[in-house]
């Protein structure tokens, strides 16, 4: 694997988000880690308030190169076949990516209520 996908395992967007991706993705770039599984997070210096910001994708390689919100879902589009000439469209229509990241934060702060909660 390239890249560790840190998300969050109780939210059913992004539970749905990760078994989609992994159909995508076919096992080639990505791992997945739940927010959940700390034991396992404090192996690159990750805490609970960390994941309060988002998702969280790590370069394997070079671990100190990480994207969090919004710029994950940007770059794991960028890394999927055929993804990045939609993430550079996305990123260069003026606004349009200011407001992909307030609409992310709105998702984020209120997943559980709009989504729903399960148990990992």
């Amino acid at each position: 694997m390239n890249y560790y996908v840190i998300y969050d395992g109780n939210c059913n967007l992004c539970a749905t988000g990760v078994q989609i991706l992994e159909t995508l993705d076919k096992g080639q770039l990505f791992c997945y880690i739940a927010m959940q599984e700390e034991e396992k997070l404090t192996h690159w210096g990750i805490t609970p308030q960390d994941c309060e910001l988002g998702m969280i994708l790590i370069d394997a390689h070079t671990p100190d190169k990480r994207w969090q919100g919004s710029a994950a879902v940007e770059e794991i589009g960028r890394l999927l076949p055929l993804g990045s000439g939609f993430v550079e469209a996305y990123r260069a229509l003026p606004g349009v990516k200011w407001v992909g990241d307030r609409f992310y934060e709105q998702i984020r702060d209120h997943r559980y209520t709009l989504f729903g909660k399960r148990s990992l």
